[in-house]
């Protein structure tokens, strides 16, 4: 067990080592010049400024805390400061390194739930060495180091590790109490950090309901959605969350079962259950996205449709599964997936049937029962390959390295010639070492190429853009343009702007659907009213939106538009304009009235052209 857990700890230093290095030379971090710009704000003794904000979104009083889940960098922040920090490093790379640290916390936790599943460390050095081949597929930390999800699901990580053991076979009553502890603690820190994790919850949930393990659940969930409550200051989100719904409709069923065992209270007590599992009030909208996301419904809603086409809610293609593939990760997963799958099948069969359960059947095991539905689920329910794929390698190198699973097939096989025993002893060793061997030769090559790789990083006219903004713009002025772009402004200057890039609030989404129609087929007085609506000052056209040939077709802004606008008709395959206006990001360039009677151009270079909102309107002919 002591060499287990410093391997644990070693594979997960050694990742985050490999992250730091792979991020320094795919961004050039360490040398370049961070002059006033940095992608983060470590806020220090500000938290009343933070909760009453009124420099950052126009024309609201904007509690950054709440919305944007701010917890993480207050946290990191004080940290920061009592350890006197400051002293020996820059906040920015304590922020990089404590992100890293994280991750190397998860990628322990995986170590240690296929660990736990298997019974041999060698389970959880496979799960790692596949979740770093598969990286590009199993976390966003190279794309963005401040996503909530980056913080948060470490903790989920660790959560499922907690439960794993709580429901392995011969638990001590110590390690159970840490476990529940650790289950408890977790929970209320993955729901405080991310503003989704309550639906990866109610989908574990779902896992757990099945399994019939719900009589632990409400304890920590019901706890720890209250405080999240308390410290999102009263998040309408949580109340109106299909967790919430789950855990009183299984309650309440649970209460009307045991009172009484008659099948017309337990119809009663289902009905009663399919009726909390829908969310009502502030969940509408998350509802109605997740009938879009699950083909239930369609829409032409803009904010629906654009949430839809952003990269965490879109479906995997079959590009992911030819990936893992290629990482000989897919075939096993299938094949363990399978076994412990109708095995599961089998116990539940004979439990049901009243027979005695067989001794050494892999679907007998309460862990690996809710590791089978938790990775269906999560491949089924959630469509997102960030949360599925990290426990495909944890799943997946658990069973091949995992006696009980070699065991199952031959006994299903009836094998008389050699002993069942000796031969998934052979086979959980043999298998994972020429796996282990057959990826060492192959990717480790391309592992160390990486990290000598010195990737290009520079984006000249955005670095113009800020220049501008920071040495020609008003400080009281109100830019406008796309929500990445707008975080950027932000950040780098200061300036107060329309919208954030937080895809969580829908109030911001209206507001970026209306700073969009710039992109649309709308006249000029149309989208000067939207503008000033939100007291404009400066709005920043991108010619990477406004020309954009390159993203899928359906998902590029303009079609969005196009159709939640309804200026395009369809016909027969054919595409026909029903506007009579051009698309305004194409006229304005024109120069011509009636855009330049609403619009002055003040800057412009290759990527980016900003417009002053004119307060007096000059009509030129």
């Amino acid at each position: 067990m002591f060499f287990g857990f410093l391997a644990a700890v070693a594979c997960g230093m050694l990742y985050a080592g490999y992250l730091s290095g792979y991020h320094d030379r795919k961004f050039w971090f360490s040398t370049r010049q961070v002059s006033g710009c940095v992608f983060l704000l470590l806020w220090c003794g500000k938290v009343p400024a933070l909760t009453v904000d009124n420099r950052t979104v126009s024309g609201q009083t904007f509690n950054a805390v709440e919305r944007l889940f701010l917890y993480p960098e207050l946290i990191t922040s004080f940290i920061y400061r009592i350890t006197d920090s400051q002293d020996y490093v820059e906040p920015v790379f304590f922020y990089l390194g404590t992100v890293f640290g994280l991750q190397a916390v998860c990628v322990t936790a995986l170590f240690v739930c296929s660990w736990l599943l298997s019974g041999t460390c060698v389970a959880g050095m496979l799960a790692v060495s596949w979740f770093v081949l598969n990286r590009p597929d199993a976390t966003r930390v190279d794309q963005g180091v401040p996503l909530r999800e980056n913080w948060a699901l470490p903790y989920f990580s660790c959560q499922v590790a907690a439960l794993t053991g709580f429901l392995s076979n011969n638990i001590s009553s110590a390690s159970e109490m840490f476990c529940y502890l650790t289950m408890s603690a977790t929970t209320f820190t993955f729901l405080l950090l991310w503003e989704h994790g309550h639906y990866v919850l109610f989908v574990q949930g779902l896992c757990l309901f099945l399994l019939d393990s719900l009589d632990l659940v409400p304890k920590v969930y019901l706890s720890s959605l209250f405080l999240a409550y308390l410290f999102q200051f009263q998040n309408a989100a949580l109340l109106s969350s299909p967790l919430l719904s789950l855990l009183i409709g299984s309650a309440l069923a649970r209460y009307f079962q045991v009172a009484s065992r008659s099948q017309h209270t337990s119809a009663a007590a289902d009905r009663l259950l399919v009726t909390c599992l829908s969310p009502v009030g502030h969940g509408d909208f998350t509802l109605k996205l997740l009938e879009a996301k699950f083909g239930l419904n369609t829409t032409t809603d803009f904010v629906t449709n654009f949430l839809l086409c952003q990269d965490g809610l879109r479906a995997s293609g079959q590009d992911l599964f030819l990936r893992l593939t290629q990482t000989s990760v897919l075939p096993f997963y299938v094949l363990v997936l399978a076994v412990c799958l109708l095995s599961t099948l089998q116990t539940v069969v004979r439990r049901l049937s009243g027979l005695r359960l067989q001794d050494g059947r892999i679907g007998e095991q309460p862990a690996v029962i809710y590791h089978v539905f938790h990775s269906v689920f999560f491949g089924l329910l959630t469509l997102v390959k960030y949360l599925w794929t990290p426990y495909v390698c944890m799943f997946t190198a658990f069973g091949v390295c995992s006696p009980d699973l070699w065991m199952t097939v031959f006994k299903w096989l009836r094998l008389k010639s050699v002993h069942p025993i000796v031969l998934s002893l052979i086979l959980s060793t043999a298998v994972p070492t020429i796996i282990g061997f057959t990826l060492w030769r192959e990717y480790y090559p391309r592992v160390l190429a990486e990290l000598a790789d010195l990737q290009e990083f520079h984006d000249p006219d955005l670095v113009e853009l800020i220049g501008w903004i920071r040495s020609q713009a008003p400080a009281a002025a109100v830019f406008a343009g796309s929500p990445l772009l707008l975080g950027t402004v932000k950040l780098c200057s200061g300036s107060v702007v329309t919208s954030l890039p937080l895809y969580s609030d829908v109030g911001l989404l209206r507001r970026t659907e209306d700073t969009y129609q710039v992109y649309a087929l709308r006249s000029a007085e149309d989208v000067y009213k939207r503008l000033a609506a939100l007291k404009t000052t400066y709005v920043i056209v991108e010619e990477s939106i406004c020309n954009d040939i390159q993203r899928r077709k359906g998902c590029r802004v303009k079609d969005l538009l196009d159709v939640a606008n309804r200026h395009v008709v369809h016909d027969r395959a054919q595409v026909f304009s029903s506007s009579k206006h051009g698309r305004f990001c194409q006229e304005i360039k024109m120069n011509y009235s009636p855009y330049t009677n609403y619009f002055t151009r003040v800057f412009w270079n290759r990527s980016f052209h900003v417009y002053r909102v004119n307060a007096v309107i000059s009509f030129q002919y």
